[in-house]
Parts: structure tokens; C-alpha cells; sequence
């Protein structure tokens, strides 16, 4: 591992901004936000896997992995992310590293070939060149070797230095932020600035969920410059540095980037999710009143309530009928980061009761607000035994389970309905229209008569039971 390197987690680790950091001691930052990877274990993704899932989303940019082939083909397109236009991001691009270029030390040379062979057949604005474990186990410098591309071909050659063995996908999320903040951000300076230009951090566009909030701030006359990184060009995020007010969607993610753009550029941020009406709505609020307090005119806050007021009424128009068949069911939430908040508020306003809120990758202020929203610690847990959610299930605790593609089968093999809520998922669930389309799958799914066929005893199951409640009855005479 490079001095660079080193420094850069460092930076990381010690992060002013994140709140959970913060409440540690000098000696527990050190070893930073989460817990250290065990070899062979299934950790949810390592450093590496974090900074492509976090960059991968810029669109137009070739996303070139130098490390062996099944790196790339393990880290692609792991996301819905979705485009409105270039498609370039969704090509794999890879040195392929063999043995031969390990013992020979000839990884530097077939790293500068790769971008050189992109660069002449896709003419891309830019090239962004992510280290693996291998390479940065025999010394490769991407750093030196994108220098020297950059000078040399003329396309900013953009290092990604956070190899998976640093840490976890979460730290890879802040190390790809590092890299826009070092060598991207800043270094274009946009044709056009308006008072009412804004900024979203840590939105991918899953499953095209960007597009069900942009029409919101169109109508307001908010422009989006950029959205940090769903469906993002790169000479967007190299300009987005000109901005009144960055919005913060997921600070476990990209949190060292809006405090460095707040400490360099001047521009304020906030924490705010487009999950749920209730929170939708309060973020359009807060920026609207951010941007007029930067210069917008003071009649955005005025436009922004009659927006409000007209969106929630025909959110909560269309949800009414599906409101009586999911008041009072159960809810488990198994997931973690801003959704482990968001989607309780979400959840809670139309009367579903949570059973229990996983608070993985969760700040110590995502914490705090599932307090305010449930009182006390009681509903949240870290992560539950795949044993131990099975037995909740199969007990009836929930009346169905929230949760990412991982555990999807456990509720599915303890006869409990499921939804997938985390990135994988096909379904856009943001703003208001988002809410709508997240309640009509849940009614879809607890109300599936294919549950109740399921849970009825099979002809065998039914006649050994009227056998056990006959002994029974035997005995107790």
C-alpha cells in the first residue's frame, strides 16, 4: 500500500463529517467506521466494489478495472443505474491481468495500453482507472501511469486507488469520493450558473428513481447541475462546483465529499431523503428556504408549499385504497444507511407497524432519527443470524419482509411475503409518485392469495395433526 494511500484512508477515517466517527476516541478512529474484513467471509462487498458502486452511474466516462478479469466481472453493473443517454458505463473494461504480468512486473505497461486502446475507440471525456487487490499487492502506480496517459492522450485519466483489501465497500464509497474531489471536481468551470442550481450526493438513479424527483424541482425552477453520480456526464461533476446547495441523500456514502465542497467552494449542505411523502416533502422545503438564503427569489418558498400541498393530495388520493388492507401489518426492515429511516417514515404514514429496523451502515444520526420516529432503541438491531430471521418469520412476527436479494429466500422459505428495497431492486420508490408505486407492490404482496395456499397443511401434514390432537384428547381423559 502506497504512503498515498495510506494518508487518503486516513483522511478518511478522521472524517469531521460523519457523526459516527466522531463520538470515537482518537485510537478507535483510527481504525475506522466499520469492522475489519475476515478473509473469506462474505462482508458485503470490499473497498473496490464500493468505489465502482458508487461511480459506475457517471454514464458517459469508461470505467477501466486493471486487476484480473473476474474483478470486473464480479463489479458490473451491479446497479440498476439508469441513463437518459450514454451507455458507454455499461461496457466492461478490464486489463486482464495474468500470472505472466504479476511475475514480469509488466501491469504498468498493460495498464497504459488499455486506456490508450479505449481512448482511440471510444473518444470518452474521461477515463476512470480503478486498482484491485493485485496490482496494488505488486506495486503497480495508477497514479504515475494516469499522469502520464493524461499528458500524453489528452483525456483526463481519473486513479481510483482503493483495492478491495483497505477495507469495506463503504470505505471504497468515501475513497471514490476522494477521487472526484482530488482530480475531477473543480476542473471545468460551467458555461451557465443560476441562483437556483443544486447538487444531489449519493443518488444513483436506481431503477430510474432521479427521474420521479427532477420533475419536482423543474416545476420549482430548481435546476439539478448534477446528481453525484445516477445518470451523471462527466463535465457535469467536473463543474458542479459553482452550486448554491448541495443535497446530502446517503451521508455514510459521499459525506467527505459536500464537507470538502462546503470547506473549499462555500457551498452549505443537507441531509435529506426523497422516501416517503412526509420526507419529500420536507426536502423540498428546506431547499427551497437553503437556495433563497443563497440569493434565489423569495417567492420559491411561497411555490414550493403550493407544489407541496397539490403533490400530497393526489399522493394520498391514489394511496387510499390500499391504505385498509395494509394498516397494521407487520413490517420487517431488514436493510440499512438512510433507508433504514426513511422507509420507517414512509412505512409509518400509511399505518403499517415496524417490527425491528436493521441499523447496518447506519450514522449515528440515522439512529437518532428512528428514535424520534419510534421511541427508544427497541425496534433496532446490527444484523440478524439467518437462523434467528427465519424463526421471527416463521413465528408470525412480520406480516412481511423489506430487505435486499440476500435474505429474499429466507422469507420465502418461512412462507412470509417479501419485497426487495435495496439497490438490486427493478422498482423506483422516490418521491411522492415513488411512495405510491411502493405501497401498491406492498398490497401486491401481502395480499397475494398464493401465501395463504401455501401456509395451508398439505393432505399428510393435516391427518398427522388430527392424529396428535386425538392422542391428546386420549390422554387427558
Amino acid at each position: 500500500m502506497t504512503d498515498v494511500l495510506k494518508a487518503r484512508i486516513a483522511d478518511v477515517f478522521n472524517e469531521p463529517g460523519c457523526d459516527k466517527n466522531q463520538a470515537k476516541d482518537a485510537k478507535e478512529r483510527k481504525k475506522g467506521c466499520s469492522k475489519p474484513l475476515t478473509p473469506g467471509a462474505a462482508a458485503g462487498g470490499c473497498a473496490f466494489d464500493g468505489a465502482k458502486i458508487a461511480l459506475q452511474p457517471l454514464t458517459d466516462v469508461v470505467h477501466l478495472v486493471h486487476g484480473p478479469l473476474a474483478c470486473e466481472g464480479n463489479g458490473w453493473d451491479n446497479r440498476h443505474a439508469s441513463s437518459s443517454g450514454p451507455t458507454l458505463y455499461r461496457t466492461g473494461f478490464t486489463t486482464d491481468m495474468t500470472e505472466m504480468d504479476i511475475v514480469m512486473g509488466s501491469g504498468e505497461k498493460r495498464l497504459y495500453r488499455a486506456i490508450k486502446e479505449a481512448i482511440t475507440r471510444h473518444n470518452p471525456p474521461a477515463v476512470f482507472v480503478y486498482a484491485t487487490c493485485v496490482p496494488a499487492m505488486i506495486g503497480d502506480d495508477i497514479e504515475a501511469v494516469c499522469r502520464h496517459a493524461s499528458e500524453k492522450l489528452g483525456t483526463p485519466c481519473i486513479p481510483i486507488n482503493a483495492p478491495g483489501f483497505v477495507g469495506s465497500k463503504n470505505l471504497g464509497n468515501k475513497l471514490a469520493g476522494e477521487a472526484l474531489i482530488d482530480h475531477v471536481i473543480g476542473t471545468i468551470e460551467p458555461d451557465v450558473i443560476t441562483p437556483t442550481d443544486v447538487n444531489i450526493l449519493g443518488e444513483y438513479n436506481l431503477s430510474g428513481e432521479l427521474w420521479q424527483v427532477k420533475p419536482l424541482l423543474d416545476h420549482l425552477g430548481i435546476r439539478v447541475h448534477a446528481c453525484v453520480t445516477g445518470d451523471a456526464r462527466y463535465r457535469e461533476v467536473a463543474s458542479c462546483h459553482r452550486v448554491a446547495v448541495n443535497m446530502m441523500v446517503c451521508s455514510t456514502a459521499l459525506i467527505n465529499v459536500a464537507r470538502k465542497m462546503q470547506e473549499r467552494y462555500g457551498i452549505p449542505y443537507f441531509e435529506g431523503s426523497f422516501y416517503g411523502i412526509g420526507d419529500t416533502s420536507d426536502s423540498l422545503r428546506l431547499m427551497a428556504r437553503m437556495l433563497v438564503e443563497r440569493g434565489a427569489h423569495a417567492s420559491l418558498i411561497e411555490r414550493t408549499e403550493s407544489l407541496i400541498a397539490a403533490e400530497e393530495s393526489r399522493a394520498w388520493a391514489r394511496i387510499e385504497p390500499y391504505k385498509a388492507a395494509l394498516k397494521g401489518k407487520r413490517v420487517l426492515l431488514y436493510t440499512g444507511g438512510v433507508k433504514s429511516w426513511s422507509i420507517v417514515a414512509a412505512l409509518q404514514e400509511i399505518g403499517m407497524e415496524i417490527v425491528s429496523t436493521s441499523v447496518r451502515k447506519s450514522t449515528e444520526e440515522d439512529k437518532d432519527r428512528i428514535r424520534a420516529l419510534m421511541g427508544g432503541d427497541a425496534h433496532m438491531v446490527d444484523s440478524i443470524p439467518p437462523r434467528e430471521m427465519y424463526a421471527q418469520l416463521r413465528r408470525g412476527d412480520a406480516d412481511i419482509m423489506l430487505s435486499g436479494g440476500r435474505t429474499q429466500f429466507v422469507a420465502l422459505k418461512a412462507l412470509t411475503p417479501w419485497l426487495d428495497i435495496n439497490q438490486e431492486r427493478h422498482n423506483a420508490f422516490a418521491g411522492y409518485d415513488g411512495m405510491v408505486e411502493l405501497v401498491a407492490e406492498l398490497h401486491k404482496a401481502v395480499t397475494n392469495p398464493v401465501w395463504q395456499e401455501l401456509r395451508r397443511p398439505a393432505p399428510w401434514e393435516a391427518t398427522d395433526r388430527e392424529a396428535e390432537r386425538a392422542a391428546l384428547l386420549e390422554t387427558a381423559c
